[in-house]
């Protein structure tokens, strides 16, 4: 097995923040710094990161957080800012499942769990995320809501595109699967919207519903297996 994905299956962190890990000369195999993701290990290798021993077998586990504003979405932060592990007490060892700006709030998944991550993430897998949009210059006209379903160009290209509902003058619902980095904001200001604010309310089966702002739940075997028949 390649050593990213063993980290990966041993709940260091999903597949591609393993490669990071790796490349970073925080891991070591048999007592050497090993620098390539790609180094085929097995279960009679002694593999730790920051030297902290790794185990390819852990408990998988999936927990459901409604990220309040401020907090960022890392497992730490070196400003010493407030980040998503932060507010899941335990020992268990957690990662975010993709990245929510700072002054973005709601649903965000964190799990140990390498390979559920990767296919809830990578654009391949086209798992929807849906956010509710506040934004500027109201009202949202029928142009602009007509521009977003049928994709918009960005510096990276155009969108897919997406399912946008107009739930008010100023407040969108808009459902992505491509997660680009702050794709929903830059979509809202390519129509002449910028955002107000930014809450993610449903990823993939899963949402909001019944979770507080801060608060926190493991998710139970059905919604688990929910989220791996959504990324196929």
């Amino acid at each position: 097995m390649r050593l990213a994905k063993f980290l990966a299956a041993g709940g260091v962190a999903s597949r591609r923040a393993a490669e990071g890990i790796v490349r970073a000369g925080r891991v070591t195999v048999n007592g050497s710094v090993v620098e390539d993701p790609a180094r085929e290990v097995n279960s009679s290798d002694a593999v730790s990161v920051d030297g902290l021993p790794v185990s390819g077998e852990v408990n998988r586990v999936v927990y459901a957080l409604n990220k309040p504003a401020g907090v960022v979405s890392t497992a730490r932060d070196p400003q010493r800012r407030p980040t998503v592990v932060s507010l899941v007490p335990g020992d268990q060892r957690l990662y975010p499942v993709g990245r929510l700006d700072a002054d973005t709030t709601g649903l965000i998944l964190l799990t140990n769990d390498g390979e559920l991550a990767h296919r809830l993430t990578h654009p391949s897998f086209e798992v929807p995320k849906t956010y509710r949009a506040t934004v500027a210059n109201p009202p949202v006209r029928a142009a602009a809501v007509r521009a977003l379903r049928a994709g918009v160009e960005l510096e990276d290209g155009m969108t897919a595109p997406a399912r946008v509902r107009r739930l008010s003058d100023r407040l969108l619902e808009i459902t992505i699967h491509e997660g680009r980095k702050r794709q929903v904001k830059r979509m809202c200001d390519a129509v002449g919207h910028p955002l107000s604010s930014l809450q993610r309310v449903a990823f993939g089966p899963l949402t909001l519903e019944g979770l507080a702002v801060g608060r926190w739940r493991r998710l139970g075997e059905k919604e688990i297996e929910a989220l791996r028949t959504a990324s196929g």
